[in-house]
């Protein structure tokens, strides 16, 4: 019957023609559709519609709601957290598949991590562990900590903060401007030393009255936000239809949260781990005993233990990406497809780009990019920062200009004019974070001033700070030929100077203790 038809249609999708209106009595032809319906929610996917079965067996749809329609308006930030933005990837190669992204930098804490943070802080609550005026302490690498940022600063919480020392610069600074406190440890030491960031954070919860350690790890709130959240809104913008999810662990909640769901509602779809090279959890998802953990730069996702969360029951495969692939894959997106992410999303983008590849037959593939890359200028997208870690190749030239960072011909010297102000001097060392400062007059080094020089001029009378570089300069220049041997810098690190390496009379560039450091620890890799 014609009921029993349009029953059959919203529960499972069926392939029928479709047309209809657009607003303003605009038409769309015929054509060949699955008509899907989110039967919970009873949303059509593109809007609100009213779907009619005729006796030629045709459906048409019409629309209820304009297109383009004003959002719901939120009364809280934390209002905002979820529903992020499902985009499908276009200008990269997916081979035969077709690759979605959910946009978890949209969060309004800028990550994914936004979610558990609610999720967990309110289960105190729940509790009645958590009351008004009191301590929040987590073991965080950065993401966690500014999703607990957000909630604590909101519900009027004290928040302390014990991350790792290879954080970057942007999220120390974002979590501090938040208000939280930030305790940093040693990234270089594993689970039972007493500078491990988790063992530490334990600590201080211990000692503070009235705080509570969230250990996200361990928390089943975390995962619980994802299988609660997450999931389901990834689920629905799919329409029901997706063969592979690519995750990767940091706590474990996600790939949990996501692969209980997944294993309900869709038990064919594939779990995959995407994994940074050094961490231990590929070994786990192939079967084989864990190997001593190695060091990785990509941050917040990778372990070099199994968090209690971290089901990984249903992973059956994964990839092991190097943080070379996943930083370049990262900038890939940002070029080709306009997406400012971070270095997990990188890393979980770069598997997915594997998994695709790797098909014979289409698929739908969704993975998540778990937060935004504005918090990685000063590592990933910063050319200098990848060139010193070996990740930018620069052509060879067998001498010094190897070893200099920052190169003049190419435009990268941080330098001044002999006619330029002291405060020039000084808005370029702020600016730069250098303390020395060649100066220039046609491509010659005629004299070099350093933070000594500056404070020496305008101490007696900061006034000066009008004058020109000329007057306070050195004009005792050491420079060192571009064919010195690396021995031969040493001497000139030993009496506190910066090497100044010219060509003839034409400056190049200059080498400190840190680009020489740089450079030998790219020679071995």
């Amino acid at each position: 019957m014609l009921e029993d038809t349009v029953r059959d249609v919203t529960r499972r999708g069926r392939k029928t023609q479709v047309g209809g209106a657009l607003p303003g009595g605009r038409q769309f032809g015929l054509c060949d559709v699955w008509v899907r319906f989110v039967a919970d929610r009873g949303k059509w996917p593109m809007g609100s519609a009213t779907l009619q079965i005729t006796r030629d067996s045709m459906a048409s749809v019409t629309t209820t709601a304009p297109l383009g329609a004003s959002p719901k308006r939120s009364q809280r930030v934390l209002d905002l957290i979820g529903n992020t933005p499902l985009l499908e990837i276009t200008r990269l190669d997916v081979g035969c598949c077709r690759l979605f992204v959910k946009l978890e930098g949209q969060n309004p804490g800028g990550s994914i991590k936004d979610r558990p943070a609610l999720s967990m802080i309110t289960a105190f609550e729940r509790e009645g562990r958590l009351r008004t005026g009191g301590t929040v302490v987590e073991a965080t690498a950065g993401n966690t900590g500014l999703g607990l940022a957000l909630v604590a600063a909101l519900k009027g919480y004290r928040l302390i903060l014990v991350i790792p020392d290879k954080m970057s610069r942007e999220k120390v600074l974002h979590l501090k401007a938040m208000g939280a406190e930030v305790v940093m440890t040693r990234s270089d030491v594993g689970k039972g030393h007493p500078d491990y960031y988790q063992e530490r954070a334990a600590r201080i919860a211990a000692d503070t009255p009235g705080a509570v350690f969230v250990n996200q790890f361990a928390n089943p709130a975390n995962p619980l936000a994802h299988e609660t959240g997450t999931a389901p809104e990834l689920w629905a913008q799919m329409h029901h239809d997706v063969d592979a999810v690519i995750c990767a662990v940091g706590s474990g909640g996600t790939l949990t949260g996501l692969s209980r769901f997944f294993a309900r509602v869709s038990p064919t779809t594939e779990m995959v781990l995407a994994d940074p090279q050094g961490s231990i959890l590929i070994d786990v998802v192939e079967g084989r005993t864990p190997r001593a953990p190695g060091n990785w730069l990509v941050e917040g996702i990778g372990e070099d233990f199994i968090p209690p969360n971290a089901d990984l029951s249903r992973v059956r495969r994964g990839y092991s990406i190097p943080d070379e692939e996943s930083f370049r894959v990262g900038r890939e997106l940002l070029h080709r497809e306009g997406i400012l992410a971070g270095s997990s999303s990188g890393t979980l983008l770069a598997a997915a780009l594997r998994y695709c590849g790797e098909q014979r037959e289409p698929k739908r593939v969704a993975t998540l990019l778990p937060d935004s890359g504005n918090k990685y200028l000063s590592k990933m997208f910063n050319d200098y920062w990848m060139a010193d870690q070996g990740f930018i190749a620069r052509p060879a030239c067998g001498d010094l200009r190897d070893v200099i960072s920052r190169r003049h011909d190419e435009g990268a010297a941080v330098t001044i004019g002999p006619d330029d102000t002291l405060n020039t001097a000084y808005a370029r060392m702020k600016l730069y974070d250098v303390s020395q400062l060649p100066v220039l007059e046609a491509d010659r080094v005629v004299g070099v001033i350093d933070e000594s020089d500056l404070l020496m001029a305008i101490f007696a009378d900061p006034s000066r700070f009008t004058d020109c570089a000329r007057s306070a300069m050195s004009k005792r220049v050491e420079t060192v030929p571009v064919t010195a041997a690396l021995k031969d810098l040493l001497p000139v690190f030993d009496r506190g100077h910066v090497v100044i390496v010219v060509e003839g009379k034409q400056f190049l560039g200059l080498i400190t203790r840190i680009d020489l450091v740089n450079y030998l620890r790219r020679k071995v890799g």
